[in-house]
């Protein structure tokens, strides 16, 4: 019988999202086959520490993150290096003192939602251990992330987008007025204000006037340093699994009816009223045309494993619009993400096993790269 994957399942993270990312990994690991993995669960708390062994099915049910285990004593403060001849954990109080103390991990699964884990930095720094990891690189993430990069990435590439305008942290201090007057001089309410770089709808605020316009800024802007601003459009949302690497796949298109007025963090995790559609009530055609553009998407931020690409349908034009892209969108078993793929006949865990796949293929290929050139072999 082959030896078990050592997978490592990364949870938690300095982000808005941290409570996302906990449910989203307590249902990959009790998802994963016990039969094929060895689970390595990996905790960052809060404020950013790494804790090895904390498990967030024991902290969804209330208990901290130090005590989240079967013993108290099975938690411990880990770190990775940027060494990856350890390729793996080691114990923060040792780390560099000696190889042997390495928890080596065939694989990392970071379920991390929005900053320092969605964002490329954490990618980065698995790169530089040399661990291979599931989901986007660092440039796919980093533009993922990034609204206002990836609508240049996308406008560039032919795709449809809402307008959009940012305004900046110095701006606002600056003068609040005249940012809003300026919003106000190309937009007319309602608009949309979000954190350039956030998800699961953290800091979104929908304003009517400048009163709520100048609020909804204030609040985007506690989460990132640029704030994104589009025209309201009247329209429905759907939304676009992709599953691959140099040749992804397109799931069915779902559709999201929101319990709120808009599709905002407590319609997705709080009020548990929104509706999901599998598969979304629309032409044939429209679906084909927004597989091919998810697709498409996909392709042009150079992402790799999975995306979940959200599109606005307007209701009065019939236009199609990409709205952004999540690199490591909400992975419960009942998230949009695995609903998509699910209805689309790969279930949630086999659709794990897929990403793991994926995560070693691209290792594979990465290794293939040259890292030494020397120039009198190549004259």
């Amino acid at each position: 019988m082959s030896e078990k994957l050592r997978v490592g399942v990364i949870f938690g993270g300095r982000s808005g999202e941290h409570e996302v990312s906990v449910a989203s990994a307590a249902s990959v690991m009790e998802a994963l086959d016990k039969e094929k993995y060895e689970i390595v669960p990996i905790g960052i708390t809060a404020e950013g520490q790494w804790l090895a062994g904390a498990d967030p099915r024991r902290m969804l049910a209330g208990a901290p993150m130090r005590e989240a285990a079967e013993t108290k004593s099975a938690v411990r403060e880990v770190t990775v290096t940027g060494d990856p001849t350890r390729n793996g954990l080691v114990p923060a109080d040792v780390a560099g003192t000696n190889k042997a103390t390495s928890q080596p991990l065939d694989i990392v699964i970071p379920v991390l939602h929005g900053t320092y884990g969605e964002d490329g930095t954490l990618q980065g720094l698995l790169e530089m251990a040399g661990m291979a990891y599931a989901g986007c690189g660092v440039l796919g993430s980093a533009l993922g992330m990034d609204k206002e990069k990836a609508k240049l990435v996308f406008k560039a590439a032919g795709l449809p987008v809402v307008d959009w305008l940012i305004v900046r942290r110095h701006e606002m201090a600056a003068g609040a007025e005249a940012a809003c007057a300026r919003i106000e001089g190309r937009f007319a309410y309602p608009v949309f204000v979000k954190p350039a770089n956030m998800g699961s709808s953290v800091g979104v605020g929908k304003a009517h006037d400048r009163e709520e316009l100048r609020r909804a800024l204030a609040t985007a802007l506690e989460f990132d340093r640029k704030a994104l601003i589009e025209p309201g459009v009247n329209c429905r949302e759907l939304e676009c699994g992709v599953l691959g690497n140099d040749q992804p796949q397109a799931s069915i298109v779902g559709e999201v009816v929101s319990s709120n007025e808009f599709y905002d963090y407590r319609a997705k995790y709080v009020d548990n009223a929104s509706r999901l559609y599998l598969p979304a009530e629309i032409p044939a055609e429209t679906a084909e045309s927004i597989r091919r553009m998810a697709v498409e998407a996909f392709l042009a931020l150079d992402l790799s494993g999975l995306a979940r690409v959200d599109f606005f349908l307007d209701k009065d034009t019939g236009q199609v619009y990409i709205n952004e892209v999540n690199t490591m969108p909400g992975f419960t078993q009942i998230s949009m993400y695995p609903k998509l793929w699910e209805a689309s006949g790969i279930p949630y865990p086999a659709l794990l096993d897929r990403l793991i796949e994926l995560g070693l293929e691209r290792a594979a290929d990465k290794q293939r790269n040259r890292t030494r050139f020397n120039v009198e072999e190549e004259a």
